[in-house]
């Protein structure tokens, strides 16, 4: 798909994350080099189904289930150390040979046990819907100007005194949410004791790394987490995630110039879902939420909690399409509509009187909007065996046209099942 002068490509979701960008950063990491994760953590999961095989990546890039491409975590991540070198050893016993081509940025930002429980203790008060994997503490932390990197491992010293001020926040801030849980310092200092050795030998500058492999005439892939909608700028605030999952980021948490990216792919399901609280003015009634979340196994990868579901949203993914700049569209789990006669698609919204044709920024606004619809006709067959857009059913291929048309992006992929052949490559 990507052209010879094509040497940087950016893969983001489209929606509230859960769109299969697993599987489309594993396919393209056959084109790749480098792939380097830009952002989140152990809140993500990527699925991808590798000969039969299911392997969920919540850290490492995707791309090392790919013999060839080295894959970085970059500096835009908040990295849970434990759970990345636990994560390593999983990939091993299965058989993928991580080797010596994986590396950390050694400006990524560390994770630590206390982050986790401050997490917990704020989502049992607020009820945001966060993962309790510590995302949002860490990276208060890092823009606090108070955390952990994997370069101050270097200095194990002067590292324990910044620890030591994080477990007594901590635990004041424990103690203040009336949480029973306590952090022990000795603990966390003998955790980075332990694992500071085998993540320095990884720490690499993850920028220098890309723009080498850049000038070089390789291919990098960067590879974002979670969705447009969960961006903590650009989502619906206050039920979004603690980092920016947009494109624009991609540069910053990989540590290149913006100039260096030649393309932008957005990844949306044929319909939508959500994980956790917040706006989905797309969501179905709970007969057919129930039917789309069975037909399609509508279940967080790294929560295991049932997603919410319901039809496609063009509102919702042209607003995406705008503030990432999407150059190329991928459509996945086109297979899960097969058996649904009838298609909801919303193209607008109206509220408080007035129509509109943007998400509202204030998020009580955006709970109380009413999707406009069109209704478009389901194909009821199976579409699991296509491999061209012409093998198809035609009211399938009416379906994607209206998406592309509402987007304002063309589709260069439609995934149609979990396996990495069920794919459909647009020229």
């Amino acid at each position: 798909m990507f052209g010879p002068d094509c040497r940087c490509v950016v893969v983001v979701g489209a929606q509230w994350g859960d769109e299969g960008k697993g599987k489309i950063v594993d396919v393209l990491s056959e084109w790749a080099d480098l792939v380097i994760r830009y952002q989140g953590g152990a809140n993500a999961g990527h699925t991808v189904v590798k000969g039969g095989d299911e392997f969920i990546l919540h850290q490492i890039p995707t791309g090392i289930l790919h013999p060839n491409p080295r894959c970085v975590v970059g500096n835009g991540v908040v990295l849970d150390p434990e759970r990345f070198l636990e994560e390593v050893g999983e990939l091993e016993e299965r058989g993928v040979a991580v080797g010596e081509r994986l590396f950390i940025s050694d400006r990524a930002h560390l994770l630590l046990p206390y982050h986790k429980l401050l997490e917990q203790a704020a989502e049992r008060r607020q009820r945001i819907g966060t993962t309790g994997r510590g995302i949002g503490p860490a990276y208060e932390d890092k823009f606090g100007r108070r955390g952990l990197r994997v370069a101050d491992l270097r200095n194990l010293e002067q590292a324990a005194e910044r620890v030591r001020s994080g477990v007594a926040r901590a635990n004041e801030l424990l103690e203040s949410m009336g949480a029973e849980e306590r952090v022990d310092v000795d603990e966390q200092l003998a955790l980075l004791g332990r694992l500071a050795p085998t993540l320095l030998r990884r720490a690499v500058d993850t920028g220098r790394l890309a723009v080498d492999a850049l000038r070089a005439g390789e291919r990098v892939l960067l590879e974002g987490a979670q969705g447009a909608l969960l961006d903590v700028d650009h989502g619906t605030y206050p039920y979004v995630t603690s980092s920016n999952t947009t494109a624009g980021a991609a540069a910053v948490g990989a540590g290149i110039g913006p100039r260096e990216i030649d393309a932008v792919l957005g990844v949306v399901k044929a319909y939508t879902t959500r994980v956790g609280n917040g706006p989905l003015p797309t969501e179905a009634s709970e007969a057919d939420a129930s039917e789309l979340r069975s037909l399609g196994g509508e279940y967080g990868a790294t929560t295991g909690r049932p997603r919410r579901c319901g039809w496609f949203d063009a509102v919702v993914a042209r607003y995406a399409a705008r503030i990432n700049g999407l150059t190329h569209l991928a459509v996945t789990k086109l297979d899960v509509l097969d058996p649904i006669s009838t298609l909801p698609v919303c193209v607008g919204y109206r509220v408080d009187g007035e129509q509109l044709d943007e998400i509202p920024a204030d998020a009580e606004r955006f709970d109380r909007v009413e999707p406009v619809y069109e209704t478009m006709e389901g194909w009821c067959r199976s579409t699991g065996s296509a491999r061209r857009l012409a093998d198809l059913p035609r009211e399938a291929r009416v379906y994607l046209e209206r998406i592309e048309s509402l987007v304002a992006a063309p589709i260069s992929y439609v995934s149609v099942g979990s396996a990495r052949d069920q794919l459909i490559s647009v020229d």
